[in-house]
C-alpha cells in the first residue's frame, strides 16, 4: 500500500523533568533511547493518557525523567437488566477483566452498582517472547501510519488497516519473511506480516503504528524480530 515512512532518530541527551505524582503507582524513571510511545506500549496507555496524567504537551523526554504511570479507572453505574457480559461488550473489555478489577467473587451485579471498567493503575503489557519460535532475525525497523495523503489503508496481503487501527501488522521485504507469517517484534509485540513497501528490502520492517504521534516517536532502530510457528 501507499504509506508515510517515518523513521527519525529520537534524541534524549538533557537532565530530569517534573513530573506529575500519583500515590497508586511508582513513577517509571525514563532510560535513554526511551519515548512516550514505548513507554506507553509497556504500560498499555496511550501516549496522550501519558501526557495527561504528567501534564505534559511535548513528546520529548529525557533520561532520568520521572514519569507517572497510573491512570484512574472509568467507572459505570449498573442499569437494570445490565450484564457483566453486556457491560464487557460495550466498553471492549472481557468479564474476567470486570471480576479482576472490581474484586467480584462471582458475575451478580445489581442495580445501582458502580464498576471499574478499566483498570485503575497501568498493567505492564506481555513483553515475553513466544516459546514456538522458528528463527530469529535483527532487522532494522521502522514506522508507517495509514492515515497520510495518498494512504489507501489497504495492506499487501487486502487487510484494512485504517477498519482494523489495533491490529499489529509489519511491512516485510517477502523474499525474506512471507507475509502472512506471524512473528514476534522487539519492542513491537507480536505482529503478521501483512504488508510490503518500495524501502522495506532485506533485513528492514516497517511496523504499522496508527497514530502519526506515534510512529514519529518509534524512529528508527534495530530490534529482534522472531518467526513463529
Amino acid at each position: 500500500m501507499n504509506k508515510k515512512f517515518l523513521a527519525f532518530s529520537t534524541v534524549v541527551t538533557l537532565g530530569a523533568g517534573i513530573y506529575a505524582t500519583d500515590a497508586s503507582a511508582a513513577p517509571y524513571t525514563v532510560k535513554t533511547g526511551d519515548t512516550l510511545w514505548s513507554i506507553s506500549q509497556e504500560y498499555s496507555m496511550s501516549v496522550e493518557e501519558l501526557q495527561q496524567i504528567n501534564n505534559i504537551d511535548s513528546t520529548v523526554i529525557y533520561p532520568n525523567q520521572k514519569l507517572a504511570v497510573a491512570k484512574e479507572a472509568t467507572k459505570y453505574t449498573v442499569q437494570p437488566n445490565d450484564t457483566l457480559f453486556n457491560i464487557a461488550v460495550a466498553h471492549n473489555v472481557t468479564v474476567e477483566q470486570l471480576i479482576a478489577w472490581n474484586g467480584l467473587t462471582s458475575d451478580l451485579i445489581y442495580a445501582d452498582d458502580t464498576l471499574a471498567v478499566s483498570p485503575s493503575v497501568a498493567v505492564k503489557a506481555n513483553t515475553a517472547v513466544p516459546e514456538q519460535v522458528a528463527g530469529t532475525y535483527t532487522m532494522e525497523a521502522t514506522a508507517y501510519t495509514a492515515y497520510c495523503t495518498g494512504c489507501s489503508g489497504i495492506t499487501a496481503n487486502g487487510t484494512d488497516i485504517r477498519e482494523n487501527p489495533n491490529l499489529k501488522v509489519i511491512a516485510v521485504d517477502p523474499n525474506v519473511i512471507r507475509l502472512g507469517t506471524k512473528v514476534w517484534v522487539e519492542g513491537y509485540g507480536e505482529a503478521v506480516a501483512a504488508d510490503t513497501g518500495g524501502a522495506i528490502k532485506g533485513n528492514r520492517i516497517d511496523v504499522f503504528i496508527p497514530n502519526e504521534v506515534d510512529a514519529y516517536e518509534w524512529g528508527r532502530k534495530n530490534v529482534e524480530v522472531k518467526i513463529l510457528k
